[in-house]
């Protein structure tokens, strides 16, 4: 696909990976519309990528359908929609805060699945192109991270039954696999003082944060490319072949360190949404109460 002159959807576009998403596509002559929370930032990366933007909370279909409902009224159509729109949450399951974790579901799953029913007749019509953006975590499910795994890990199975779904009306469909990528919402988890140790002690490179970038390159190659899978960085899809084997290694990795920070969990009082986006997710939705 050649993505000049495109119209593509972005979701979660106010910073971090659909903001970067957003400029490089816009480089390369695509018409942006940008949809997410934090109005004024998301209007900011509008006006860098000559783009548009319409504040709307994934989760609530009036919203959701009001802004694309913009979208096709100003660019005429949807050609590409990046479901991106994701938040995270800190917290053990016996101990984090019950809210949060039920956002991280709603905000991660019952967010793009809101957003692609109501752009998928646009990419129908157009024989368009739709990127769910899911996470290494879908793949390797550790500690502290349940919602978030849950969440990402439904969104690679709605993806892959979509795909099936509509490839006889022309619309591909692609997952995105990341690891920790340099972002608000990754850096803020960083420093909550359980977790953040925890995930920086993983082994290897599944420890390092990549840069966004990163994520960016990828994403435009797979937008053109209309793939069916992006990694960043690239050993993720290869650890994807031994996924059946994650559970056990995770399980042989924590048990030393798990009954303290089980404990410290449980005694803290900070856990919930994490980041600007967090912050954003977890109050009303505009226009609402």
């Amino acid at each position: 696909m050649d993505v000049a002159g495109k119209v593509v959807l972005i979701t979660g576009a106010a910073r971090g990976i659909g903001a970067e998403v957003a400029r490089r596509l816009a480089a390369k002559g695509a018409k942006v519309a940008l949809v997410g929370l934090e109005g004024e930032q998301l209007h900011e990366v509008a006006e860098q990528c000559g783009g548009r933007a319409w504040e709307a909370d994934v989760t609530d279909w009036d919203a959701l359908e009001a802004a694309v409902a913009g979208v096709v009224e100003h660019f005429g159509g949807i050609d590409v929609l990046v479901a991106n729109a994701g938040v995270a949450a800190t917290g053990f399951i016996r101990s984090m805060d019950r809210a949060a974790f039920e956002r991280v579901v709603e905000v991660n799953l019952l967010g793009v699945w809101r957003t692609v029913r109501t752009c998928l007749p646009h990419l129908v019509a157009s024989r368009g192109y739709c990127l769910v953006v899911s996470s290494l975590a879908a793949i390797v499910h550790i500690p502290g991270n349940a919602a978030y795994s849950a969440a990402k890990a439904g969104c690679e199975a709605f993806a892959d039954s979509l795909r099936a779904e509509v490839r006889h009306l022309g619309v591909d469909v692609g997952v995105a696999y990341f690891s920790w990528i340099s972002t608000d919402m990754v850096d803020s988890a960083d420093e909550h003082p359980v977790f953040g140790p925890l995930r920086r002690g993983m082994p290897g490179l599944a420890s390092r944060k990549y840069p966004v970038s990163d994520v960016g390159r990828a994403v435009v190659r797979a937008v053109e490319r209309r793939s069916k899978a992006v990694h960043v960085p690239g050993w993720v899809g290869g650890l994807k072949l031994f996924r059946a084997f994650t559970p056990a290694v995770v399980a042989r990795q924590t048990p030393e360190s798990m009954a303290a920070a089980d404990r410290e969990m449980a005694a803290d009082d900070t856990s919930g949404l994490v980041g600007p986006g967090g912050t954003a997710a977890g109050k009303p939705s505009p226009g609402k109460s």
